[in-house]
């Protein structure tokens, strides 16, 4: 039902906008008597031979909600029902910023894509706890961080402590994000000797508190075989405890969308299927060149139980959705958990 008439209407409508009304309407239905069960019951897979220990959590499935869909940390509870084994909110930055000038979401259908440079928009950190308050702790909570837009070169390393130490007791593990396209300074980002000065900061932090969490680090499908080599030695040096691979692509290349339609969206960032490939062999070359020295999440392209499959064999050790989500709908998280069952036996 969602691909035959959810889907063909919501496409009618300006994306963003689109996703602002669907939360409102998620929001209201769950506080409907029932609903909520209702939806575990039609969505969940509940099967402890889906449950992954990694870096000291325990995911009760490997299929999570990438970061970008619940910037604010408004709709976790709601979004478990449907399934997913861990839910990852932000981008979170210190100050409250708007992000980026609209439009700048963009679907690319004949793609099965979308562009964004939605430019780290949320509420801040303080916005963030006020709602992660509410956590009846259904599932696991990640924390995406970065920084704003109008912060200093030399003040990015103290937006990323800022965010970290505040938001410490309200997550369950933490990301760096330093490989979106969609931010200014995107190459100091990844340069990986300020990479080594983030990490190793943000560690002095964690090390202080009573119980540490687990750090990841986000990058960008698009490194070649010189910058992946740099990660693994990077993750090796500061002892980190995985990578999310990975973000959005800057390559446009081989899109079925026309060259008028990408030059009128402009510039941002490319998620969904055109990244699939891309973002596989990342996890591949990490995981075959690292001996699986760390742990994975993969992400990029993951549309159905085979594009999950893929991501897997390839290395991952958890997966990640979030274009697929939308095109594909809330029925992709239990048949991907349904596909990796019957795979292992």
């Amino acid at each position: 039902m969602y691909k035959t008439i959810i889907r063909p209407i919501l496409f009618l409508f300006d994306p963003e906008k689109v996703h602002h009304f669907t939360f409102g309407l998620l929001k209201m239905i769950h506080k409907i008597p029932f609903v909520s069960s209702l939806v575990r019951r039609f969505y969940q897979v509940n099967d402890k031979k889906l449950e992954r220990n990694l870096f000291g959590l325990t995911f009760k499935n490997p299929v999570g909600l990438a970061a970008g869909f619940d910037k604010n940390a408004i709709l976790y509870n709601e979004l478990a029902n449907f399934g997913f084994g861990f839910i990852e909110i932000g981008t979170v930055t210190p100050k409250a910023q708007v992000g980026n000038p609209k439009k700048r979401l963009f679907r690319i259908k004949k793609d099965k894509g979308i562009i964004n440079r939605m430019g780290f928009n949320n509420g801040g950190v303080e916005n963030a706890i006020k709602n992660l308050k509410k956590n009846n702790h259904k599932v696991l909570i990640g924390g995406n961080i970065g920084k704003n837009t109008d912060t200093l070169p030399e003040d990015y390393t103290k937006d990323y402590i800022k965010v970290f130490r505040e938001l410490h007791p309200h997550v369950d593990y933490f990301v760096l994000n330093v490989s979106c396209p969609n931010v200014s300074s995107h190459a100091k980002l990844e340069d990986a000797d300020y990479l080594n000065e983030l990490i190793t900061e943000v560690q002095k932090i964690n090390n202080q508190q009573k119980k540490q969490k687990p750090i990841l680090l986000k990058i960008a499908p698009d490194l070649n075989n010189i910058q992946l080599d740099e990660i693994i030695e990077l993750v090796a040096k500061t002892k980190i405890d995985g990578v999310i691979a990975s973000n959005t692509s800057t390559h446009r290349d081989d899109l079925k969308e026309s060259k008028e339609g990408l030059l009128k969206i402009g510039n941002g960032g490319v998620s969904g299927q055109p990244v699939k490939d891309r973002s596989t062999k990342v996890i591949k070359y990490l995981s075959e060149k690292s001996n699986k020295s760390f742990s994975i999440i993969g992400v990029g392209g993951v549309h159905s139980e085979k594009d999950a499959l893929e991501k897997l064999a390839a290395g991952a050790d958890l997966i990640q959705i979030f274009t697929g989500f939308i095109y594909e709908g809330p029925s992709l998280v239990k048949r991907i958990n349904k596909a990796i069952l019957k795979n292992k036996t």
